[in-house]
């Protein structure tokens, strides 16, 4: 009769699989901490689209102005964030000399810069450039809104 012999595992082979272990722990926690971050950022960016939606709202519905600064400003606010990480770029339209001729767009002056010479005017047509960014910078979002009487 002969006795089954109990020798167990040598070093070396101890050794693989501590290096093997190693290695797939490190791929699963650099894919977590891979998760997390682009969680963070697309979370940011949902906050961002937030923000220039209802700034890009509020300046659409507001009532004719030479300044709708505040309107997109307040956006930021309502989401906890300082007015100054909004941008708010005003202009209006200079039409053409004719009909065949492109008008252009100038930025006003001062308190007023989607009037020309500070005053609203009949059949005015301003273009309002909004640029949202998160309060670390990461993320940035632009839009456009154009109101008119027309």
């Amino acid at each position: 009769m002969s006795r089954a012999t109990d020798e167990g595992f040598s070093l070396i082979e101890v050794v693989i699989v501590v290096m093997l272990m190693g290695l797939v722990i490190t791929a699963v926690l650099s894919s977590v901490i891979t998760s997390i971050a682009t969680s963070s950022v697309s979370r940011l960016g949902a906050r961002v689209e937030t923000v220039i939606v209802n700034a890009a709202d509020r300046v659409n519905r507001a009532p004719k102005s030479c300044d709708y600064a505040p309107y997109a400003q307040a956006a930021a606010q309502t989401e906890g964030w300082s007015p100054n990480t909004t941008t708010v770029v005003q202009e209006y339209l200079v039409p053409g000399a004719t009909p065949t001729v492109t008008g252009t767009w100038q930025t006003g002056t001062g308190i007023t810069p989607a009037c020309p010479s500070g005053t609203l005017t009949d059949l005015l047509v301003q273009r309002v450039s909004i640029t949202v960014s998160s309060p670390n910078g990461r993320v940035s979002r632009f839009i456009q809104v154009v109101k008119s009487d027309v």
